[in-house]
């Protein structure tokens, strides 16, 4: 039996088409720069690299699904779904490493080992996510989904009988396991940014006074407080839709929720 067929509105693949393309300029800047100046490649702005070449691929596998319009298992929609499931797994992988490694060096002042740790970050933020998309190749798991929960692009098969699972594995699962770690790691380097700070003025109170001083103090307070907000404010449409899928809710193509989660994919 075919999966079903399902008709994308033409101004959703628009958007999406649009927001693949601003996200693969915006990828491709953060690693031209990082290539063009000495000066910027310090060990975290090497590992947003890596997070931009994950979110690059996720761009171009998600355009090429949009624009090609899958309605079969074709060969060509199988590897732009298990160019996608290994891209947007890995990109969590790289995101949480992130977050990782900054704690390590902020909250435990221990550089030598977060630095040490970047080997690791390599092993499993791309083996890991290389592993599940195998496994899920070969077990003809991925394939046309009928926008079961993406909008336009191949994921997991519909048709597949355990497609919720293999959602799971291949993509959500991590995306929760994110939704808790980082809000976590990130209110930990705050908490310690603020004692030292607390700390530090008790010896020098003059250096409180000074207006430049609590200026970058403050910008640095929030970029901590926005990086966890944003990455779950993006990405949260996408895991509601999934749990709508899960109810068999027809609220799944609600037009201003397929709205949210097409521009927070790429």
């Amino acid at each position: 039996m075919d999966p079903p067929s399902v008709d994308i509105p033409t101004y959703v693949e628009i958007i999406i088409l649009v927001s693949c393309i601003l996200s693969f300029l915006g990828s491709f800047l953060i690693i031209t720069t990082y290539i063009t100046w000495p000066e910027l490649r310090t060990k975290p702005r090497q590992l947003l690299v890596f997070l931009s070449v994950t979110d690059m691929l996720s761009a171009i596998s998600y355009f090429y699904g949009v624009f090609m319009s899958f309605d079969s298992n074709s060969w060509d929609c199988v590897t732009q779904g298990a160019v996608s499931t290994f891209a947007n797994t890995s990109s969590f992988f790289w995101t949480v490493a992130v977050a990782i490694y900054l704690y390590v060096v902020i909250v435990k002042a221990n550089k030598k080992v977060a630095d040490g740790l970047v080997v690791w970050f390599h092993l499993i933020c791309w083996c890991v996510p290389l592993l599940i998309t195998v496994t899920a190749v070969a077990l003809k798991k991925i394939g046309y989904d009928a926008s079961a929960v993406s909008v336009g692009w191949c994921w997991i098969r519909i048709d597949a009988g355990d497609h919720m699972l293999w959602m799971l594995l291949t993509g959500k699962i991590w995306e929760f396991i994110a939704y808790i770690s980082l809000p976590v790691l990130y209110i930990l380097i705050k908490v310690h940014i603020h004692t030292a700070h607390s700390a530090l003025a008790e010896y020098r109170p003059l250096l409180v006074r000074t207006s430049s001083y609590q200026s970058s103090s403050s910008i640095a307070d929030k970029k901590l407080t926005f990086i966890p907000i944003i990455f779950i404010i993006l990405r949260i449409w996408s895991t509601v839709r999934f749990i709508l899928a899960i109810c068999n809710s027809t609220t799944v193509w609600n037009p201003t929720l397929v709205a949210l989660h097409v521009s927070s994919t790429v």
